[in-house]
């Protein structure tokens, strides 16, 4: 059973990690596209009433789809150096103190967004009336229940890593180093 979960997590974390990324980029690429599109009508003399509304919803969309994949590979700000400083038992309590808020708080706030969603009921875009607001505000609950799902399916490995005294930052700082030196290698 232990072997099966071995191997499953990580394919899950995987996949998850893809469909995040191509949710990402799509709606950067869309908003992209939005920008363009609408600073070419301005310059053509015709202005889109829609542009302002929509571009701030796929921004709020960005910003919550890619804090969900910063959370699969723990890529939000922390305190590494502090919580390995510690000794290994208080260091993995210090752990599980910080994962226990991060995941209330974002239980709280999908409980929220449900609440706005239910109050929003009825209302449509200014803009766009054929909108419904529940729509685009339901990122909110979608985003906080996508943050929990990758916290939980990261705590393994953090809890791993973690408890080798093995800081995340600065293994990804030393990958960056090693890059660069490779590449400075090359040049000359």
């Amino acid at each position: 059973m232990n072997q099966l979960s071995n191997s499953l997590l990580p394919r899950i974390v995987t996949i998850l990690g893809k469909v995040l990324e191509w949710i990402t980029i799509s709606l950067m690429v869309l908003l992209t596209i939005v920008v363009i599109s609408a600073v070419i009508a301005r310059l053509s003399g015709q202005s889109f009433s829609w542009y302002d509304e929509v571009a701030a919803i796929m921004l709020a969309w960005i910003t919550y789809y890619g804090s969900a994949l910063a959370a699969l590979h723990r890529r939000h700000i922390g305190f590494d150096t502090v919580l390995l400083a510690m000794p290994v038992k208080a260091r993995l309590a210090a752990l599980l103190a910080a994962e226990a808020i991060v995941l209330i708080f974002f239980v709280l706030m999908a409980r929220a967004g449900l609440q706005v969603l239910e109050v929003l009921e009825g209302d449509t875009l200014i803009s766009l009336t054929w909108v419904p607001v529940q729509f685009t505000q339901s990122i909110i609950p979608i985003g906080a229940i996508l943050f929990i799902l990758c916290q939980l399916l990261s705590l393994p490995n953090y809890w791993q890593v973690t408890a080798d005294g093995i800081s995340l930052e600065h293994a990804e700082i030393e990958e960056e180093v090693e890059a660069e030196m490779i590449k400075n290698k090359d040049r000359t």
